[in-house]
């Protein structure tokens, strides 16, 4: 089966080529404790037997500034595709999508939650953001949101406005599962399957999330499959945020994900992201 991991990341060890200004305003405690620099990431790669990665801006490290992740796509271009981050409400942002597209990213990640900025910020789908996503749909770039289930109702909005987006929501929005099958307190999350454009990155953190409380990862992927199709999910480690090494980590999500048929499990691990990022098909296998 050819494994692409959506969704890692890497951290440079020059903290002077590459200076530390995250989103939030502090460090994110994964990125200190655990880094792994793209050389490591390669290791991973490798020990872990997957093929092809992409690697995510680490926003709670390096904010809006992209360069190690253009630096990492650089020195290893038959195995990694880059995603860049951007201040989406900035008076310059479509010059700066242009610009790190132009370095050889494909796809920008807009950061409204995360371990340093829990919660849902209220910028999404602010009126100044509008450029950036016109830009993102004539372009036909991938957008990544990290976001909570809070901001559904206005990714709804963008979704009707921009209904031509493709757009990967980071963990699944990190929906609330613990109640089980049928999933109520996620019902806002399946809702969104009647946007197209809308994929979701099931990474082993969600999967973590679905084997809690009354939920199990076999009746999660049952419903996320059903509603959404294997074409629209695809999954991704998270590492190093998420505890574990690569190879432990993609053990844990094919024994989840060995529920499914065959198909659908090679679509999750590989086939949709592939799709997604066309890039990816000029990386060697």
């Amino acid at each position: 089966m050819h494994i692409i991991d959506s969704h890692l990341h890497a951290i440079a060890p020059d903290a002077v080529t590459y200076p530390k200004n995250p989103i939030g305003g502090h460090q994110s405690e994964w990125s200190q404790e655990r880094p792994v620099d793209v050389q490591g990431v390669i290791k991973a790669l490798d020990d872990a037997g997957v093929a092809k990665a992409v690697v995510v801006q680490a926003s709670t490290v390096y904010g809006h500034d992209n360069r190690y992740v253009v630096d990492a796509v650089r020195a290893y271009p038959d195995r990694l595709v880059g995603v860049y981050s951007i201040d989406a409400l900035a008076p310059d942002a479509v010059e700066r999508i242009d610009h790190w597209e132009a370095q050889g990213l494909h796809g920008f990640r807009l950061f409204t939650t995360g371990t340093t900025m829990p919660g849902q910020s209220d910028w999404l789908g602010h009126k100044d953001s509008y450029p950036a996503w016109a830009h993102a749909e004539k372009k036909g770039i991938p957008v990544c949101l990290q976001m909570t289930m809070q901001g559904l109702p206005t990714l709804r909005t963008l979704m009707e406005r921009f209904p031509k987006s493709r757009v990967l929501l980071d963990h699944c929005a990190r929906p609330n599962l613990d109640d089980g099958a049928p999933y109520q307190a996620a019902q806002a999350l399946f809702e969104m399957a009647q946007y197209e454009g809308v994929h979701l990155k099931l990474t082993n953190r969600t999967l973590a999330s679905a084997a809690q409380g009354h939920s199990t990862p076999a009746a999660f992927l049952e419903k996320l499959v059903h509603t959404f199709g294997a074409q629209r999910i695809a999954w991704g480690s998270n590492f190093p945020a998420t505890e574990g090494s690569l190879r432990q980590l993609l053990t844990s999500a094919r024994e989840a994900l060995s529920s499914l048929p065959e198909q659908q499990q090679a679509m999750i691990l590989g086939g949709t992201v592939a799709r997604i990022y066309p890039a990816l098909a000029g990386v060697a296998a």
